[in-house]
């Protein structure tokens, strides 16, 4: 299975990490650790071909400006295994990424999760996940909301996060560069 993804700029993959890190610390959930780069997630997808894949994504980025997203607070996909993460604020040029990365690939993939479809994605960046019970949620949570989540993100890549064993490691890293290819009005 493949992850297709933005990763977070350096600034803030980096705080996001000290998180992480923490809630290793406080109360031993590492399971989120076995991506080591902080993302958003646009669709988990199964393929017939990575080299096709690549090419499409590669397009998709060549002709996608650069922009910036928001975050606010902290969200729960609740169940057994409670997933805690900080939601990603839907924009309009967001939305339009998922969309193309969505249309882009669907010739080419064997299977896809049910979350990634328009309607139902939600964007995030994951804090904990599968090591996480109902019982910590309390005291995750009050020692979490001990900070803000407002985050500034520069979405400026597409990455491919291959899974291998129990890790997901990056596969290819595509730099947005639509604002490359803008031709600038000619003025009269």
């Amino acid at each position: 299975m493949l992850a297709i993804t933005s990763l977070l700029n350096p600034q803030n993959a980096e705080r996001i990490n000290r998180i992480i890190k923490s809630l290793e610390t406080e109360f031993g959930l590492d399971d989120v650790q076995a991506t080591a780069d902080p993302h958003i997630t646009y669709q988990l997808a199964g393929v017939r071909k990575l080299s096709a894949l690549n090419q499409v994504l590669r397009d998709v980025a060549r002709h996608t400006s650069p922009f910036v997203v928001h975050t606010t607070g902290l969200g729960l996909f609740p169940g057994p295994n409670p997933v805690i993460y900080i939601p990603v604020l839907r924009s309009n040029e967001l939305n339009h990424l998922h969309q193309r990365i969505l249309q882009a690939t669907k010739p080419l993939c064997l299977r896809t999760d049910k979350f990634s479809g328009p309607d139902c994605w939600l964007p995030h960046i994951s804090l904990a996940l599968h090591d996480t019970t109902p019982e910590l949620l309390g005291p995750v949570l009050q020692y979490l909301n001990q900070e803000t989540f407002n985050l500034k993100i520069s979405i400026n890549n597409i990455t491919i996060l291959r899974q291998e064993d129990e890790l997901f490691v990056r596969e290819k890293c595509f730099t947005l560069e639509g604002h490359k290819h803008n031709k600038a009005p000619l003025l009269f």
